[in-house]
């Protein structure tokens, strides 16, 4: 029975290859699209799964209470590790680990890379797998250090054993290799190049020690009986119990969630990539649906054809469930070839997608599960696509049929409308959040950032760097590529050091207030363009000013009507006289107001340097020059450099991913609809083509001919429209509400979507009608 099925599919491909091609490419298209989406969701959601202890490992994030709200650091005390397993019954490993970017030297083999400091349970808690070397004693002596496979070939080679080998670190310390693991998938959320022990990094760091001061972050591991309500409630008591004056409280975060679910609001989880991922799970089973839609509709409007075909297989005997058999086989068959089809687009597209995504994902065909997805997305495609048509042509009386009666579509026809105004709807929704999406990243790029981010790069330094800083500065100005340079102890666009505390003449309940602190050289505020809206500098004394602070504008305002320059700030014993107001700049979070910086004068303290090159120098040679002479006094270290402005631009990588992949879709989207409305258009203009030879035998003109054809659809469009700006609106609205700094929604945007969703539609309807209106009516009437 199945054999007699597929070829009268098979024939009926071929007798109508223009329908068919129709349907297989949109079907192809719309699971091209469900495909890439599906991809990456597998992708997002596979963070973190190589890990073994799924269910027993856990982050431990603080929050933090400053002016009333709860705000959440993954920053901890450095006792608290120890007194978690220590205390809490249920928790059989805790570690802390500090993450760091050192340079490694062996012989003349140099490279920076970033790895972490832990205890010894890091390496029991993520069951790092040892190559070379044993967990048990990795960590025997604090001279010790793990490196990932990639690192060890890269400092030693390919052939040779690292274990037992020197490798200087920072150049001044020297680490015992004791063990070599296998290279981390790029899938994890806490990415380690190496790992040390945490007891050499904390020598002399007495300040480590203490709750209070939260730099390092928290991984515990639970046994398997416990219960995490339990446990949790015990580690959200514990750092208050240690520290009375605490406004602080830890929680355990699932590495289930590390990755998915880590935006955090009022001290709770509120999502995070989660929701992009539930986002365009939507939108992929949205996009087969307008795929479906499409064969639906012209399998409907094809009725008539098909309609003699049902008269004959029913007075044959055929049973209505046979029939219904036999036409759902036929859209299976054709969903199969419209997956073979979409195979070949996704080997073609996918590293396009890739290179936009930032991913390396691949078809996996070997892997059973993707084999069973396709064979399924095929199987519910044509069941989707064929259901309605089957039961509508299997519906068929045979006496009428083959008595030659007109056949009544009137269902048929009000649910193909109503499906020609669900896809537009859809993809007129796609068009309107594509724009906004473009609009709010444009907004928050170009807001004022109070630094001039252009023509600025940023290299780490190590404290050896520090005292020949001057003498550097002054040769990197003469060599003319470089406008100035400075040093600073963190990243320029980073949250950075940060605290409480503080207390001024005029300010009432500062103390919980929180406040970024920058070490700085006196050039900073030149090289990185910020304005200094008050008052003065620092000056090159850095003695001078080693009790001077420069602020922020917003924390000047904090001081009410007192004026800042000469008042002074208090923290603990410390006390500091405001010399200088700096105008607000942004950092951190791009969307939000940023906290407010005080600035000192500390540069023994800093790690970055920053160097602004100057205008109208080629990049290349300002680069040539600058090597030059770090290579001159940073020998050891490997010429490295990050743009300001790339930096910044990475700021938006999320919401510019969903803006492109938004595009994309809406493009396909929009594609898709066109193809079954050229579709729909040249089914319309077959079945009128006696009425517009007549029409054209009486004298009606081309226009007046293509108007006629087109207003039907021209009415279904303006429908859509208005169902989908609603909806556009809703879905947007809600969207912005994560974003303190956004956009206002300007009425414009509707009008330009509903335009040009008008101007794509009628487009399409029109070449058919146009064609239909330029044919010779002796044709179309011969046979009257």
């Amino acid at each position: 029975m199945f054999k007699n099925y597929f070829k009268i599919a098979i024939r009926t491909l071929l007798k109508h290859k223009g329908y068919s091609f129709l349907n297989i490419f949109g079907l192809a298209v719309g699971i091209t699209c469900a495909s890439l989406i599906f991809l990456w969701v597998e992708d997002e959601l596979s963070f973190n799964t190589n890990f073994d202890k799924q269910d027993q490992v856990f982050y431990v994030p603080t929050n933090q209470q400053y002016e009333g709200e709860w705000r959440t650091f993954y920053s901890t005390p450095g006792p608290l590790a120890q007194d978690l397993k220590n205390e809490i019954p249920g928790i059989i490993r805790a570690t802390r680990s500090s993450p760091q970017e050192s340079l490694f030297t062996v012989g003349d083999n140099a490279i920076i890379r970033r790895g972490r400091y832990v205890d010894a349970d890091f390496l029991e808690i993520f069951s790092l797998n040892f190559i070379e070397g044993d967990r048990a004693n990795a960590f025997n002596n604090p001279e010790a250090i793990v490196l990932t496979q990639e690192v060890a070939e890269q400092l030693f080679g390919k052939e040779e054993k690292a274990l037992g080998k020197i490798v200087r670190i920072n150049d001044k310390d020297n680490y015992s290799v004791t063990g070599v693991i296998e290279n981390l998938p790029k899938n994890i959320t806490f990415k380690f190049d190496w790992v040390a022990p945490f007891e050499r990094y904390q020598e002399g760091e007495d300040w480590m020690q203490f709750y209070g001061n939260n730099f390092s972050d928290t991984f515990v591991e639970l046994s398997p009986e416990v219960d995490f309500a339990t446990v949790d409630a015990k580690v959200r008591q514990l750092v208050q119990q240690k520290d009375e004056n605490s406004n602080t409280y830890a929680f355990l975060h699932s590495i289930k969630d590390w990755h998915l679910r880590s935006k955090f609001e009022g001290g709770k989880i509120i999502g995070g990539r989660i929701s992009y991922i539930q986002l365009f799970i939507i939108v992929a089973f949205v996009i087969l649906l307008i795929a479906c839609i499409n064969f639906m509709n012209l399998s409907t409007a094809r009725s008539e054809r098909r309609a003699n075909e049902v008269g004959v297989r029913k007075a044959m005997g055929s049973s209505r469930g046979r029939l219904i058999a036999q036409f759902i086989s036929e859209a299976v068959i054709l969903s199969s070839i419209a997956t073979l089809v979409s195979l070949i687009l996704l080997a073609i597209l996918l590293p396009q997608f890739n290179q936009i995504i930032g991913k390396n994902l691949t078809l996996g065909l070997s892997q059973p599960l993707h084999i069973i997805s396709l064979v399924g997305v095929a199987i519910i495609c044509g069941l989707l696509a064929g259901l309605y048509p089957a039961f509508y042509l299997s519906s068929f009386k045979p006496v009428e049929v083959l008595k030659g009666l007109k056949i009544t579509e009137n269902s048929a026809v009000f649910i193909r409308k109503g499906l020609v105004v669900g896809q537009f709807t859809i993809s007129i929704v796609f068009i309107i959040t594509t724009i906004l999406v473009y609009q709010q990243i444009q907004h928050a790029k170009s807001r004022e950032l109070g630094l001039d981010k252009d023509q600025l790069l940023s290299m780490p330094i190590d404290e050896d760097f520090i005292p020949n800083f001057d003498l550097v500065q002054q040769e990197l100005i003469r060599t003319g590529s470089v406008e100035n340079a400075t040093l600073c102890n963190s990243e320029l666009l980073s949250g950075g050091n940060n605290g409480s505390g503080y207390r001024w003449k005029g300010g009432t309940d500062t103390e919980d207030v929180l406040i970024s602190s920058r070490n700085v050289t006196e050039s900073f505020f030149e090289t990185t363009g910020m304005e200094i809206i008050e008052g003065r500098g620092f000056s090159t004394n850095v003695e001078a000013d080693s009790s001077n602070v420069m602020i922020s504008e917003s924390l000047a305002k904090m001081m009410g009507d007192t004026d800042p320059i000469g008042n002074i700030i208090i923290r603990g014993d410390n006390e500091m006289t405001v010399i200088g107001v700096v105008k607000d700049y942004v950092y951190g979070n791009m969307y939000e107001a940023s906290d407010p910086v005080l600035f000192m004068h500390f540069p023994s303290y800093a790690r970055h340097m920053f160097i602004k090159t100057k205008e109208g120098v080629p990049l290349d040679k300002a680069l040539a020059d600058i090597e030059a002479i770090m290579n001159k006094h940073n020998p050891a270290y490997p010429f490295e450099y990050t743009f300001i402005d790339e930096a910044f631009d990475a700021k938006f990588k999320n919401e510019q991913l969903i803006g492109e992949l938004s595009q994309i879709f809406a493009i396909l989207a929009i594609f898709i609809s066109c193809l079954g409305l050229f579709g729909l258009a040249t089914y319309t203009a077959e079945k009128r083509r006696k009425e517009i030879g007549v029409r054209k035998v009486l004298g009606a003109s081309i226009t007046a001919i293509v108007k006629l054809l087109s207003k039907d659809f021209l009415k279904l469009v303006l429908i859509s429209i208005v169902i989908a700006i609603p909806i556009a609106w809703y879905y947007i609205q809600n969207w912005l509400q994560d974003y303190s700094y956004r956009i206002d929604i300007n009425w414009w945007v509707f009008i330009i979507a509903g335009l040009l969703a008008i101007v794509i539609a009628m487009f399409t309807v029109s070449f058919q009608a146009i064609r239909a209106a330029i044919a010779n009516p002796a044709k179309s009437l011969k046979t009257e």
